[in-house]
């Protein structure tokens, strides 16, 4: 499944176990350089948390001891999905973390999925490096605007990809935006957004991929 060629495998983490003390992980997280890593039973199985570095220096700063266990300044002990979580859900879970625990289907710990690693497949999906331009489409939100939309794009030229981001905050507009491919010149651009607008969708933005 495509999750699984996105994470960081167990294997090529750094993790700490339960029993460490907070030295310990302030002292592995100084060395490698991390923000922070996860905390794991001692099977290295099961997920308990995450260890921040930030905290630990906080700790340290109010005169708090550092031979305390890592689980004393524990985090994120929920923060976690499973290898087959559906990605509408993934994009929840991670929000600010840097990034979110994946079980397999034992529960037990199998890596990690960066921030950055996502951020980076939605950047593949706006085929930016096979496109031409970026056409950033108001509608309706009337049943059939999509295809209406693709259809009138086809006559053209193929689509690159298509993406909905949002719905405007009255209900009544959704933002669309198609990415053209790399064949698309100038005059077939503009031949678009004119058959787009007598249409009657609003093209609010147009970007160009090409590099100058």
């Amino acid at each position: 499944m495509l999750l699984k060629s996105l994470v960081y495998l167990k294997e090529e983490l750094t993790t700490i176990t339960e029993s460490a003390t907070l030295q310990e992980a302030l002292d592995i997280l100084e060395e490698t350089g991390f923000r922070c890593v996860p905390i794991l039973d001692e099977s290295k199985q099961i997920f308990r948390g995450n260890i921040y570095k930030m905290h630990i220096y906080r700790h340290k700063a109010n005169g708090g001891d550092l031979d305390l266990p890592v689980t004393h300044l524990l985090k994120n002990a929920t923060k976690f999905i499973s290898i087959n979580t559906s990605f509408f859900k993934i994009f929840f879970s991670i929000k600010e973390l840097p990034y979110i625990t994946v079980l397999d289907e034992n529960n037990h710990f199998y890596g990690i999925l960066t921030h950055s690693t996502l951020l980076s497949m939605l950047s593949q999906s706006w085929s930016v490096k096979a496109g031409s331009y970026v056409l950033t489409i108001l509608s309706p939100d009337k049943r059939g605007d999509l295809a209406a939309m693709t259809k009138i794009i086809s006559k053209y030229t193929s689509i690159a990809s298509c993406i909905t981001l949002d719905i405007e905050k009255d209900g009544e507009e959704r933002r669309t935006l198609i990415t053209l491919p790399a064949g698309v010149d100038e005059k077939k651009l503009h031949t678009i957004i004119d058959h787009l607008e007598r249409k009657h969708f609003n093209v609010k933005e147009i970007e160009s991929l090409r590099l100058s």
